[in-house]
């Protein structure tokens, strides 16, 4: 019997060991020399049981090599498989794996499986794509933002705004916005040009394009308006306002003062006049750099003006006595100048200058006063004093009435000065006028 069990255990150990088909054959030669031999009722279940195993064994081992081996790449993760899948779609349904039109699979799901196939799936991925306010969900294995924008065709400038950036990794349910570029004409003290932007207002722009503007400066539109494309046009106004120093000469007075020791009709001039210097201040406002409006602010006297002091003679000359023979006679005849016995008058007056409103500067009688600034000219009624009068005018001095007016009526004269301070200074006083001749 010992030898019967060790044939029996042998025989197990076989039918354990045994699972390609080709082993089938020497299980059979085994099991007919078993049975020449005499075995017990329990030995005869058991090797039947052992017969059983063995021939669903043979069937397992047959089935497995009717299998095809091949390597699957699943998103990334690769692994070895036996399938009896006829085609690759075939396989991934039995892999549990619901595929959509998106997905990449290589090869093709109607592709048939062959031994040592590679077969790669790569699931799509849900994305959220907003242009220009627009959202739609796309399914995509695309690896960055820049690969799904090529994949879907969608056209973008350098300067629109991708978020996030096109180099980003895309992921499941990833929001992608776009904001498409429009051009703007700003026209910028007087220069135009056109920039790319995306801004939504005219405060953003002007912040994005980091542009200088000052609190005076005019912008049009306002900085809340809206930019769209096709009413995107900025009009930028730069104000400046400067102070502008003007110099102004101040005329000097003329003062004359008696001296008795000088004969009477000479005159001295004691002292030189000199003129002073007046500075306006102006408050100028430039837009574009051209000025547009003027105002005085301040004014002061830089440097004082000098008077000039001439001394009048009073000193009454001797009388000049001349003989005259008159058959044979002789008498005295005592002769005094013609400016001694001058005419005196009082009368009121004003001052002009040749830049007055309307004035042509030239006088009633040819003087060209702009070429003669120096001109001693006063303006006279003709009915009173002639033209060409020669006269000595108090506080102005000698003169040569050479010129007439609407206004300059019966006794009033119109002094002529050189610079407009000089004629304010002189306003409107009543003076003495004598007439030389």
């Amino acid at each position: 019997m010992g030898e019967r069990e060790g044939r029996v255990d042998s025989l197990l150990d076989t039918l354990y060991n045994l699972s390609e088909e080709k082993e089938a054959f020497f299980i059979t030669q085994k099991m007919k020399k078993l049975f020449s031999v005499k075995l017990s009722k329990s030995k005869v279940i058991l090797v039947a049981a052992c017969l059983l195993l063995a021939g669903s064994g043979t069937a397992y081992a047959a089935h497995e090599l009717t299998k095809q081996s091949v390597s699957v790449s699943i998103n990334g993760k690769k692994k070895h498989i036996r399938t009896h899948a006829n085609t690759v779609g075939d396989l991934l349904e039995t892999l549990d794996i619901k595929t959509r039109d998106e997905d990449k699979i290589t090869p093709a799901k109607q592709t048939k499986i062959t031994a040592d196939m590679d077969v790669v799936y790569e699931a799509a991925k849900p994305v959220k794509l907003t242009i220009n306010g627009e959202e739609k969900t796309l399914w995509s294995t695309a690896k960055t933002v820049g690969a799904l924008l090529d994949e879907q065709d969608v056209d973008v400038k350098e300067q629109d705004q991708i978020d996030p950036a096109i180099d980003t990794d895309i992921s499941k349910d990833m929001k992608i916005n776009i904001e498409p570029a429009f051009q703007v004409t700003v026209n910028d003290a007087g220069k135009q040009k056109k920039i790319w932007t995306t801004s939504t207002t005219v405060a953003d722009f002007l912040k994005q394009q980091k542009m200088n503007i000052k609190d005076e400066d005019k912008i049009k539109p306002a900085l809340d308006a809206k930019l769209t494309k096709g009413k995107a046009d900025i009009t930028i106004t730069r104000i400046e306002k400067v102070t502008d120093v003007v110099e102004e000469k101040i005329a000097f007075d003329v003062k004359k003062q008696e001296d008795a020791s000088l004969e009477k009709g000479k005159e001295k001039v004691v002292q030189k006049g000199k003129e002073g210097k007046l500075k306006k201040h102006f408050e100028v406002v430039k837009e574009n750099g051209k000025e547009v409006s003027r105002e005085l602010v301040k004014e002061e006297t830089a440097e004082q003006s000098k008077d000039k002091v001439i001394a009048v003679g009073t000193k009454q000359s001797s009388p000049k006595v001349e003989t005259v023979s008159a058959s044979g006679d002789s008498k005295t005849v005592v002769s005094r100048s013609n400016e001694s016995t001058g005419k005196v008058m009082t009368v009121s007056s004003t001052a002009y200058t040749a830049s007055c409103s309307g004035c042509s500067g030239h006088t009633a009688t040819g003087v060209n006063l702009k070429n003669n600034p120096n001109a001693k000219v006063i303006a006279v009624d003709p009915n009173v004093i002639p033209l060409g009068s020669k006269v000595h005018v108090e506080g102005y001095g000698y003169a040569i009435a050479a010129d007439t007016g609407s206004a300059i009526k019966g006794n009033k004269i119109d002094v002529f000065f050189p610079e407009k301070s000089s004629a304010y200074r002189w306003g409107n006083k009543t003076v003495k006028i004598k007439i030389l001749n």
